[in-house]
């Protein structure tokens, strides 16, 4: 019964720390797509693009959520007078977590 047990909890850690990784590379990659798309607002060239990409993927770190990253992106669109709303950012972010969401898990 024991090993029963200790292998059904082995299972559920095992589980869990996948879950948590899958949802982590769903969330860089999110964050990824979202700075490109704002890179492409931005004007920015690809290689500019790319660097920018990796911006916000960096600054969801600050902070648990996505407010750190929506605020940079909002930031830097205020910075270069762009009209773009915090609302429109984050349906952005929504729709390119469910693309982000097919694409991690297609690789698994």
């Amino acid at each position: 019964m024991s090993n029963s047990f200790n292998d059904r909890e082995k299972a559920f850690e095992s589980k869990f720390s996948h879950d948590q990784e899958t949802d982590f590379k769903i969330n860089a990659r999110r964050n990824k797509l979202l700075g490109l798309w704002a890179a492409g607002k931005l004007g920015l060239s690809d290689d500019e693009a790319d660097a920018y990409a990796q911006e916000v993927v960096k600054a969801d770190f600050e902070e648990v959520g996505h407010d750190d990253v929506v605020r940079k992106v909002l930031a830097d669109f205020t910075e270069k007078g762009i009209d773009i709303s915090k609302h429109l950012i984050e349906t952005e972010l929504l729709k390119l977590t469910a693309v982000a969401r097919e694409q991690v898990v297609s690789k698994e």
